[in-house]
């Protein structure tokens, strides 16, 4: 079973509370994107849940955070009777886990270790640092022109080892997180996506996802179709991609699912009174007019899209700039975030509502129809990589075809 049309393929993470940042930025632009192109292409709208605990998270709540971006996905509009937009668990497909070992033993370890996002949410320490600790805690201090004895540099070594041995046992970072592109180079190939649409914090991943998809290619004939550069997925999506709400407290971050402070959206099912709350207390500047300028007044300026976001959840056709203009030059900012916060309490509450309406029974009825439907596409070019790489006899039945046969001889 090939796809009929293109794919395009994407998805958000299942773990902790989705909040309007992500709604806006990741989940309302994919459903309407999906909804605008399914005629033309096939929507690969997958829930990636393997990926979710390459970070800690609290395993206990991992499968209702699962079936809750489905309901969010169907609140936010998702149409479940569209044939052409296919939503699915990756875990519920054995392809992804099995490809992304597969092309593990043809991934550099140093390809891994560039990676910028794992370097910046793991525990990695400078190995100058290292080296640094280990001089100062040494009796004695070499120079050039010292005689360095066997016990001296057997010592070094034995503190050397003694400190890179402490840091493994005791740092959280995951080998998961390390190898994290490879499955996501997994899930974008079984199905053969043309476009995926990332952030900046994913790009390095897709060109990955890339290069893995040609080095295979070269080396066992067309294995793969090799997805659109990062430029072309960036022009092809276009307006697709949301805006980014900033942080309330720190509007120079992106919102965080964590809210260290106590003082952001983090959640949907947060009470209206406490979301009205928080958007009172964001931070502004001392300029004291209200324009949009996110170089010199961020704050004011995050609260101005946020503002354009809940108007057109609301069915209203207004534009930043025409929202910026409307309220151009107000100089009382407790004025303004009143209405700013009156209207995300309204949004809320309408939120909430649809969320609660959401048939359980349809999501899973459209989770179990998919996930039989991208069985079949991943495991057909699963068979096709295991016969190249000389797991499986060419020639032989794929596991879909013998499960089929299986069944009508039942």
């Amino acid at each position: 079973m090939k796809p009929s049309k293109p794919v395009i393929l994407t998805g958000v993470r299942a773990n902790n509370n989705i909040h309007i940042g992500n709604y806006f930025g990741a989940i309302l632009p994919i459903i309407n994107m999906a909804k605008r192109r399914s005629d033309e292409y096939d929507i690969n709208l997958f829930i990636p849940d393997l990926h979710s605990f390459t970070t800690l998270i609290d395993h206990s709540k991992l499968y209702d955070s699962i079936l809750n971006n489905a309901r969010v996905y169907t609140a936010a509009g998702l149409p479940l009777d569209n044939p052409s937009i296919h939503l699915y668990r990756q875990s519920r497909i054995s392809a992804h886990s099995e490809l992304a070992w597969i092309l593990d033993c043809f991934t550099g370890f140093g390809e891994m270790r560039r990676m910028t996002q794992f370097k910046d949410k793991s525990d990695i320490i400078d190995i100058n640092e290292v080296i640094d600790t280990i001089l100062q805690r040494c009796d004695k201090k070499y120079d050039i022109n010292s005689t360095v004895s066997y016990k001296d540099i057997r010592g070094s070594i034995k503190l050397f080892a003694a400190a890179f041995d402490g840091f493994n046992k005791t740092s959280p970072t995951s080998v998961g997180l390390f190898n994290y592109p490879v499955l996501m180079a997994a899930d974008i190939l079984l199905y053969g996506a043309t476009y995926v649409p990332v952030g900046d914090d994913q790009t390095q991943h897709l060109e990955f996802t890339r290069d893995i998809a040609e080095r295979m290619n070269r080396k066992f004939g067309d294995l793969f179709i090799v997805p659109k550069p990062v430029i072309q997925q960036h022009q092809f999506f276009g307006k697709d991609q949301g805006l980014r709400i900033k942080d309330l407290v720190n509007p120079a971050k992106k919102m965080s699912k964590s809210d260290e402070s106590g003082k952001g959206l983090s959640s949907f099912l947060m009470t209206q009174k406490s979301a009205h709350k928080k958007i009172m207390s964001a931070t502004t500047d001392s300029i004291g007019k209200v324009q949009y300028d996110k170089e010199n007044q961020p704050g004011i300026s995050n609260l101005l899209e946020i503002l354009t976001l809940v108007r057109q959840d609301a069915g209203r056709e207004v534009t930043l700039e025409q929202t910026a203009n409307e309220y151009f030059g107000m100089d009382r900012y407790g004025d303004f975030k009143r209405i700013v916060a009156d209207e995300v309490a309204e949004f809320l509450e309408n939120f909430q509502n649809r969320l609660a309406a959401v048939d359980g029974q349809a999501i899973e009825e459209k989770l179990a129809s998919s996930e039989k439907d991208m069985n079949v596409v991943a495991n057909e070019t699963l068979d096709r990589v295991q016969k190249a790489v000389g797991l499986r006899k060419i020639g032989s039945k794929s596991r879909e075809n013998i499960t089929s046969d299986s069944a009508e001889n039942s």
